[in-house]
């Protein structure tokens, strides 16, 4: 499996404006451009990944490069961050897609419901219609999805994996019980500390404090990401983070009861963020659904690790192999 990984695997970085905010897109695969590419050789599905937070699309990298192989290059795998947690260098060329007239309409942008709004806007200006689109959430980017195909349930939506899924009693899990006063009542202070703190370091000794850190903590180099130490991102993150607490509680029965059949869940043993008391639940809830338990004590923060990320990667193409052969 890891040789197949070494392998060259295309990928490309982009910037693009959607609904006004630079957003990184990162493409595994030859198509670069799904709009202007009209040839027998446009994909016919794509692989769509909306992460967690923080939405730093490096960190997804081994993940989706790992699917891509699996899949044996035959659909494009692509990352997108969240609104306003990614920031591109100065020399960055950033795109501006042809049709980005929603960028007004969407209010508070940053927060859960313009995040939402920001994956569907980007899906309308990049992606045509007559491509079926596979959607891979991790923590809230499942309840991101999950909304996605509440409303706008026209999306041509074949398989929607969602791994540990953070899409209900967000404040009331392990780590929600932490993270909820540090985000939703020192907030103001952790902007403070971090723009006073990060603000003045020049982005050579950012660049520096980040490989360490990455160093220590064995996690790839090629997810080295220097919006994680830019304070407008953990900003944005953090804000993002105070929403989940306060609107992520009871989990959307309806939703996943009108999409059950495209729905795949992996509930995480050792996961603080959705307990096993929550698989349980919606497993009674939904006896038929393909609610899954890990088997591998795989931590919610698979992306941090290289061999998780490839274990995921492996089950991922596992799931989608019946759907993708129909294709």
């Amino acid at each position: 499996m890891d040789s197949k990984i070494k392998e060259e695997i295309p990928v490309h970085e982009e910037f693009v404006l959607c609904c006004g905010i630079e957003t990184q897109v990162l493409k595994c695969g030859p198509w670069t451009d799904l709009l202007s590419d009209q040839g027998a050789n446009r994909p016919k599905v794509l692989i769509f990944i909306i992460t967690g937070n923080p939405g730093l699309t490096t960190f997804y990298l081994p993940f989706a490069k790992a699917l891509y192989s699996l899949i044996n290059g035959r659909f494009p795998v692509w990352i997108i961050s969240h609104a306003g947690h990614s920031v591109a260098p100065r020399d960055k060329k950033i795109r501006a897609a042809s049709d980005d007239s929603n960028a007004q309409e969407i209010k508070d942008i940053y927060g859960l419901r313009g995040q939402i709004e920001h994956k569907l806007v980007f899906l309308r200006t990049h992606v045509p219609k007559q491509i079926k689109l596979v959607l891979i959430g991790h923590s809230i980017g499942c309840y991101i999805s999950l909304q996605m195909l509440k409303y706008a349930p026209e999306l041509p939506v074949i398989r929607c994996l969602m791994l540990f899924p953070t899409i209900e009693r967000m404040s009331q899990s392990p780590s929600g019980r932490i993270a909820t006063p540090l985000l939703c009542w020192f907030r103001f202070a952790l902007y403070a500390i971090s723009y006073l703190l990060l603000k003045p370091l020049p982005e050579k000794i950012k660049f520096l404090i980040t490989r360490m850190v990455f160093q220590v903590k064995n996690i790839p180099n090629e997810c080295l990401c220097m919006s994680l130490l830019n304070p407008f991102c953990l900003a944005n993150a953090a804000y993002l983070g105070g929403q989940e607490m306060v609107q992520v509680v009871e989990r959307d029965n309806e939703t996943i009861k009108k999409n059950l059949s495209k729905l795949t869940f992996y509930y995480g043993t050792i996961d603080h963020w959705c307990p096993k008391e929550y698989y349980e639940d919606i497993k009674k809830d939904f006896p038929e659904g393909d609610i899954r338990l890990c088997e591998k004590k795989i931590p919610h923060a698979f992306v941090m690790s290289h061999i998780r990320s490839l274990e995921m990667a492996e089950m991922a193409a596992d799931w989608l192999k019946d759907d993708l052969s129909k294709i």
